[in-house]
């Protein structure tokens, strides 16, 4: 396996540049190709202002599209210029945003994306991160907002629960677990999971035998919370990569994320590779 098609979300904010340095990075290492899209959600005004204002809104609506993807199409050119980079595709959406990354995502290998920033006036709902990584059926790169990235995947913290999420994460992880210089799978338990305990060794020999060498890095009667147990070994690993299953479900048209994955989406130190 390997990514052969890399998903690039694009928009106007100031974390955009880095993400798409990153995506072109990566679509080197992997000598893939590079998709890049942004996606203009327009404004919908109340009933009573479109019945008196409709044409002139939607006028002025598409005129900021228009601009607003022109520039954005203009910067994504030049970085992958800069980098040499010549297998690209550009697209833009007249959208709602996760709808419009749901559908190019299908034909992509790994999609990269920023973490939610309330500060950044990129256009872009606060929920994002979340809602794709939940729906788009593929692995979804997350890079923090603070913080530079020279190097990802070189030592990757494997997140274990024994669960579905954190499996399909793995094996969506194989491209960067192969081309690691170190591997550490860590399963989290707390005090009170005395009677349930979790441990990586079956998952540490099934990935051997895929030739990736891995240490375990279980631990055992924690008294914080499994992500913040997680942030914090990451960073004494050094880790440049965390890899992990997202737990979420639906409930009465929202979405509900696990305690871990909410704590690791808001509170991320590294980039984070998930999947659900």
């Amino acid at each position: 396996m390997s990514y052969k098609t890399i998903l690039v979300h694009i928009d106007l904010g100031k974390h955009s540049e880095k993400r798409l340095e990153v995506a072109i990075k990566l679509a080197s290492k992997y000598d893939a190709y590079l998709v890049g899209l942004y996606v203009f959600s327009p404004y919908i005004p109340p009933s009573y202002i479109m019945a008196h204002m409709g044409e002139e809104i939607e006028a002025a609506q598409n005129k900021i599209a228009v601009e607003s993807m022109s520039r954005a199409e203009e910067a994504f050119h030049k970085q992958t210029s800069a980098a040499g980079l010549d297998n690209i595709e550009w697209h833009t959406a007249y959208d709602e945003p996760i709808h419009a990354m749901q559908l190019r995502a299908q034909n992509a290998d790994l999609v990269v994306i920023g973490q939610a920033d309330s500060s950044d006036d990129s256009g872009v709902a606060i929920d994002f991160p979340e809602r794709l990584v939940l729906t788009a059926g593929r692995p979804v790169l997350i890079l923090p907002n603070a913080g530079d990235f020279p190097s990802i995947g070189k030592r990757i913290l494997v997140a274990w629960n024994a669960s579905q999420e954190a499996t399909r994460a793995i094996s969506n992880a194989t491209p960067f677990l192969r081309s690691a210089d170190s591997v550490y799978v860590m399963a989290v338990n707390s005090k009170s999971s005395k009677n349930d305990i979790i441990k990586s060794e079956n998952m540490v020999r099934y990935l051997e035998r895929l030739g990736i060498r891995t240490e375990v890095k279980d631990v055992h009667g924690v008294e914080i919370d499994v992500g913040n147990a997680l942030l914090s070994s990451a960073s004494d690993l050094s880790a440049d990569l965390i890899v992990m299953g997202c737990y979420g479900h639906s409930r009465l048209r929202e979405w509900v994320l696990g305690g871990a994955t909410r704590t690791i989406l808001e509170s991320m130190t590294a980039p984070v590779l998930m999947s659900h």
